[in-house]
Formats: C-alpha cells, structure tokens, sequence
C-alpha cells in the first residue's frame, strides 16, 4: 500500500525524467544516504569496518566499473585485476612523490591513470570481440601483474618487492595506515563510492549510456545509425578503468595497508569482481551493489554459520563457499541472467501494482 505512484504527479519533462520518479524511491535512498554517513560511522570498530563495511565499498566501485564495460557496453573483460593493480601502484607512486598533496588528489589521479591505461588496452575491441577480447583483456592482467613485479622503480626498489602505504591525513584525522580510525576510513571510501554511482547513474542513462547500450546490442546497426564505435568503445574502457583504478588505490591505501601484486591482485580478482557483476545483474548499477553485498557477506555468514555455530572444519567452509557460488552463477546465467537486479525489480513491480493482477 505504501509504494504508489497515486498522487506523484510530474509537471515537467525533468521531473518526469529524474532518475528515481517515484517519490518513495527518493525517500528511501536519502534514508539510506543519512543512515550511511550521519549513524552507521558511530558505530562501528575495526571489526566490522575491516570484515565487511571497507570492502563491500571498494568491490561496488570495482563492479559498477565492470558492470559499465560489460553489462553496458558489452566488451567482456577479464583484466579488472590487473586494472586495480595499476590504481593501487600509481597511488602509492603518488603518495610517496607528493606526500604533501590530498589523498583525494592521489585516488582521483590515479583512476585517471588507470583510464589512460584501459584505453590502450582497450584498443583492441575495435577489431575483436567476443572470446578473443576476453583473451586479449586476460593477456593484459598477466602483463600488468608481470610488469609491477618485474620493474623495480614501481614498488621503489624495495627489496621485499612489497609496496606499503605511508601514514596520510584529510583535515588533520589519519586515514591510512595501522593508526587510522575505523570511521574515518568508512566515510573516506564511502564518500568515493557514492561519487562513483551518482556519476555512473548518470552516464548511463544518457546519451553516453545509450552509445554504449546500442554497440551491446548490435553495433552494426549501432553504426549505421550514427554511433561512433571507436568513440563509444573507448570511452566505456576509459570510464570502467577509472572506477576499476579507484577501487584499486583505495583497496592498497585505506584497506590493506600493504599488496603484494601477485597475491592480492591476480587473476582470481579478476574473476571475483566477474562473479559480483553476474550475481548481482549486468546492465545495472543497483546490481553492482547487490553483487558486492552477496559475495563479501557470504564468506563471513558462513564461517559465522558453518564453522562457529556447527562446528564445521574451516577447509569445508571454503571449498562450500566456492560451490556457492559456482551453483549461483550457473542458476542465473540461465534462469535469471539480468541477476539479482531483476529480482528487485519484479518485487518492486508487484509492489507498485498489488492488490491488482495485471
């Protein structure tokens, strides 16, 4: 009863375009923006912060950048890892060059640096796609991975081969490193992920969105109505890096502290990120959330279920985990490929329209 549109009337085509019309809609999602940023900071320590909270933040922004290449543009990509490696060594390369500029400055330039990165290895989907982009994508992770550990100037001739994020402050509170306050570090991922998705929300739904849904769909026709395929396909690489390479920079600088790139940025990210954009829903930024959400909290569900409430041996809990989500991946790539998202759709349809069948 409460979810109607009886009674929201729009008198203007901005307001009949918004991007949620309906006025609970609104509501709902400045209740949650308020809950995120004026109480949950409250409560939370480091358990809750470190566990669960950090990296559902950095893994949405990894997936909307995903979801933007794959879901909207339709260029299959197997080299998000990769990708968040190049955000996390041009943030620490910046951090230790410029330790006196922002932090946001350093995040920011480091996605733009990822995007450059993502172009040009986004080059080939002009002459490929397919199987053979999701080749060419996997070639570039390996290469990537390969690179940081092989030249010596990007983790500053360590001889552990290790990059380690220096302790840096916004406005005088520290936000990385052993000493930094779990609240502070929430707020300063969350405040990139909220950019992150208005930014994205936007791009998608407009003319920009529209060029990179039309290649998905078909891009000859795409072409032959006036798209630029080369522009439309670039700039889907340049866009789903820079998300990709903040998600990266804020995964070495505020949540791990410490990467080594062969471990922590492999190609079993790549596929991480992949599964977050399959369970959650391609072509959809509310699924990029969905996504993220279900595969940070299903590891901690199931050791809290499996191995502290039953009893089970840890190495059952995990190899269970990976069947988890292997069994989901197959159920919704063919009884619900558009996800979770598609899900929360239907329910908010039968919402909108209960008591009534139709």
């Amino acid at each position: 009863m409460f979810y109607r549109e009886a009674g929201d009337f729009k008198t203007s085509y901005q307001q009949d375009n918004q991007t949620f019309p309906i006025r609970f809609d609104r509501y709902r999602y400045y209740i949650v923006l308020a809950v995120a940023f004026g109480i949950i900071p409250f409560l939370i320590n480091d358990y809750w912060a470190n566990a669960i909270l950090l990296p559902f933040l950095i893994y949405a922004i990894a997936a909307i950048g995903l979801n933007i290449l794959t879901g909207y543009c339709g260029q299959v990509s197997l080299g998000t890892g990769g990708f968040m490696a190049v955000g996390a060594y041009a943030c620490y390369k910046l951090m230790t060059a410029f330790p006196e500029v922002s932090m946001f400055v350093h995040v920011l330039l480091a996605g733009g640096i990822t995007a450059i990165v993502g172009v040009l290895f986004g080059l080939p989907s002009l002459r490929i796609k397919g199987f053979y982009l999701a080749v060419a994508t996997l070639a570039a992770q390996f290469f990537l991975v390969w690179l940081f550990n092989r030249v010596p100037w990007f983790y500053n001739y360590s001889a552990s081969g290790q990059i380690n994020a220096p302790e840096r402050d916004v406005f005088g509170i520290i936000i990385t490193g052993p000493n930094a306050p779990a609240w502070a570090t929430y707020l300063f991922c969350l405040i990139f992920l909220t950019l992150c998705a208005v930014i994205a929300r936007n791009l998608t739904r407009g003319t920009v969105g529209r060029k990179w849904m039309a290649i998905r769909d078909m891009d000859i026709a795409a072409e032959i109505i006036g798209v630029n395929p080369l522009k439309a396909k670039l700039t889907a690489f340049a866009v789903s890096s820079f998300f990709i390479g903040v998600s990266g920079a804020l995964f070495f600088a505020i949540y791990l502290g410490a990467v080594e790139v062969g471990e922590v940025f492999g190609i079993t990210k790549s596929f991480l990120v992949l599964f977050m954009v399959i369970i959650g829903g391609l072509g959809s930024i509310f699924g990029s959330f969905a996504g993220a959400a279900f595969l940070v909290l299903l590891p901690v569900v199931l050791k809290v279920v499996g191995a502290d409430m039953l009893g089970w041996p840890t190495d059952i809990v995990a190899h269970l985990q990976l069947v988890i989500v292997g069994g989901l991946i197959i159920v919704f790539l063919i009884l619900e490929p558009h996800g979770l998202a598609q899900l929360w759709r239907v329910a908010k349809e039968k919402l909108r329209l209960w008591p009534f069948p139709h």
